[in-house]
């Protein structure tokens, strides 16, 4: 399972376009709520969230995924469980992918150091010791995957699926839903 964490002021676009996009592909993907069920984003869309982060069974997590949004990380940052459930995921060996803001908070949880990694332009100076990558929109680098802005959320969902079920699904996804790169 994808578990999309969204605190409360995440960037709309990037939770759910790449949820979209993962459903689309046949992988289940949970919204779930930092901080309850009813989660409000930075621009006022209030989402109703699948599970709340205490109902997560950390052992069915195929990837973690952090939107950003400056809010939504604050939300997480301040809230313990979520960096636990991130900082679990991560030691087990399974995939976490952050966009826009939120690779600066896996610099903080130490997850992003010596790796190469993406953000919101201008906030490289907050990814620690990582290999910043200015003007990629999508970086993987092994099991981490980040995403520059919200303008890159088609992009970086399109990556998650190709990651977890291949360049096939991938492209197939690309298709039906008529994107172009």
């Amino acid at each position: 399972m994808v578990v999309i964490l969204l605190g409360t002021g995440f960037e709309e676009a990037e939770a759910l376009v790449p949820a979209d996009l993962l459903r689309r592909a046949g992988i289940e993907t949970a919204l779930t709520g930092v901080a309850g069920a009813r989660v409000t984003g930075a621009h006022g869309v209030t989402v109703e969230a699948d599970l709340t982060l205490d109902a997560v069974d950390p052992a069915q997590v195929e990837l973690i995924m952090l939107p950003g949004g400056m809010g939504g990380v604050e939300s997480m940052e301040a809230s313990p469980a979520a960096k636990a459930l991130i900082r679990q995921v991560w030691d087990q060996g399974r995939y976490v992918a952050a966009i826009c803001a939120a690779p600066t908070l896996l610099a903080r949880l130490g997850i992003v150091q010596g790796r190469r990694a993406v953000c919101y332009p201008g906030m490289e100076d907050k990814l620690g010791q990582a290999q910043a990558c200015p003007g990629e929109q999508v970086v993987v680098d092994g099991r981490l995957i980040t995403g520059e802005a919200p303008g890159a959320a088609f992009v970086f969902g399109l990556k998650l699926v190709e990651v977890l079920r291949g360049a096939g699904m991938a492209a197939q996804v690309l298709h039906e839903t008529h994107y172009r790169l």
